[in-house]
């Protein structure tokens, strides 16, 4: 046997070898393929029921928002009548307070020039 017909059946032992291998790490590929496709189908069985909870959780918390923000109007419209009512109520203290403070204050006014007068009249009646 010559070198060359040596080194040609080391090739194809070589070779042999390599598309043995290429066999196993092929068989492998595809359980690693197949198992990752199991492990998909699993996530998203697994996601299908998360996915419909969270739309309900999304349409509850919407409702809840309505709510909240047709409270808020309600509670704004409230302190708008409340505000209405007190701003009422002032100004008709300011308009009983001025109606009895003017006249109070010219009897005042009168009461104070009718004692000065007779204080005048006293005194002099004095000297």
């Amino acid at each position: 046997m010559t070198l060359i017909e040596i080194l040609t059946a080391v090739v194809l032992v070589l070779a042999a070898a390599l598309c043995i291998a290429l066999i196993i790490y092929l068989g492998k590929i595809t359980r690693s393929i197949n198992e990752l496709q199991n492990n998909i189908s699993d996530l998203s069985l697994k996601l299908i029921p998360l996915l419909s909870t969270l739309s309900e959780l999304s349409d509850k918390i919407s409702d809840i928002s309505n709510e909240a923000v047709s409270q808020l109007e309600i509670s704004k419209r409230i302190v708008g009548n409340v505000k209405e009512h007190v701003d009422k109520i002032l100004e008709l203290e300011e308009k009983i307070r001025w109606g009895i403070e003017n006249p109070v204050d010219k009897i005042l006014n009168n009461f104070k020039a009718i004692s000065n007068g007779i204080n005048t009249f006293l005194n002099h009646l004095k000297k």
